[in-house]
């Protein structure tokens, strides 16, 4: 195995140093809506229920799975609590667009949930509502000061989107989780996991790929006007618990870093080429390779060593099935989606009942009720 070297060889530990504001001081805004995709019961809303109070703010839940649903969250919201609970299905969201992102890589390649589509339906229904700033949050987040979010908004009249710093557990890819294991130096970026959109000028959508909250930060030359405020909490989970999870993410953690090494470099999207590509994938494998021959010397258990080597030639094995190719034409889908995506966004109906929005998105056809 490769012996690892200097972390900037293959892998760029850090991109904070490309948000154009961190920490920055700004005035509180109102926000309009809280949005929550989950597959927990219901007790994992209790946070974001009392934010939405507190924030005096409605709190959308897109619910699917065998452990929730819109009922189970209705009956367990507080009484008056302005709760917007709904039974996520393909058929709920009958009227978004079909993007090619959804459907370009080969099926084993795909993952296969149904984050970035809710993310999308709650970008469609909070611009028929009118909702301009909205708040994305995780159901395993949790915002110290709910005036964190305010300033957040506070910020969307000069950038796209604000995120708030992740503290407590470590919001990283399995591989990344691996890296730091091993004695690399990590850091987090921001993402959809607590992250503040405008809904007005923004038209980006979240491609169904694992960090799809990035490419939704990303513009056609680089990255969007992005700042970041506040912190918030991760709830600690197992990134080592099964080998799917570094399946699942391995493709989407090579295109994004693999976009996100050209913008460290002062470079553009445009340079995303095959010989980009092709560079890329070999420095990954030497990056995962490297890590593998580390393990030996990491301060965890037994147990955990076994589980992070599966865990790492799984990512490994799936990244063999990833081709330069590949790469290239998913960002060309990536592109032509967005275009989609503008053209139906610019279309909904504006300033809409919640009630009448969930029936237009659901009703796939017709003219705008």
């Amino acid at each position: 195995m490769a012996r690892l070297t200097s972390p900037a060889s293959h892998h760029h530990p850090s991109h904070r140093h490309l948000l154009q504001a961190t920490g920055a001081p700004a005035g509180m805004a109102r926000i309009d809506a809280i949005v929550v995709p989950t597959a927990r019961p219901s007790r994992y809303l209790r946070h974001a229920s009392h934010l939405a109070e507190v924030l005096g703010c409605p709190l959308v839940v897109l619910c699917s799975g065998r452990w929730t649903s819109a009922e189970r969250v209705r009956a367990g919201a507080a009484p008056g609590a302005d709760v917007i609970a709904i039974d996520f299905t393909a058929r709920s969201a009958a009227r978004l667009p079909a993007l090619e992102t959804s459907t370009a890589l080969p099926p084993r390649l795909r993952r296969h949930t149904d984050t970035a589509a809710k993310r999308n339906f709650a970008l469609a229904l909070a611009r028929m509502a009118g909702w301009e700033r909205i708040v994305f949050l995780d159901d395993d987040i949790e915002v110290g000061a709910p005036d964190d979010l305010r300033r957040a908004a506070g910020l969307l009249d000069d950038f796209d989107a604000a995120g708030l710093s992740i503290g407590g557990f470590p919001d990283n890819s399995v591989v990344c989780h691996a890296f730091r294991a091993v004695g690399g130096h990590q850091e987090t970026f921001v993402g959809g996991g607590a992250l503040v959109v405008e809904t007005v000028r923004d038209v980006a959508f979240f491609p169904d790929v694992y960090n799809e909250d990035w490419f939704y930060l990303l513009k056609e030359d680089g990255l969007r006007p992005l700042a970041v405020t506040g912190l918030v909490k991760q709830a600690p989970y197992d990134p080592f618990r099964t080998t799917e999870r570094a399946r699942a993410e391995e493709t989407g953690d090579v295109l994004a870093e693999g976009v996100f090494w050209l913008l460290d470099e002062g470079r553009t999207l445009r340079e995303a080429d095959l010989r980009h590509w092709t560079e890329f994938l070999a420095r990954r494998r030497l990056f995962i390779e490297s890590i593998l021959g580390r393990l030996p010397r990491a301060r965890v258990s037994p147990d955990e060593r076994r589980r992070m080597e599966e865990s790492l030639k799984a990512a490994r094995g799936r990244l063999a099935l990833i081709s330069p190719e590949l790469c290239l034409g998913y960002l060309d889908r990536w592109r032509a989606d967005s275009k989609v995506w503008r053209e139906f966004v610019e279309l909904l109906p504006r300033g809409r009942p919640v009630e009448q929005a969930l029936r237009y998105l659901a009703t796939p056809g017709r003219g705008a009720p």
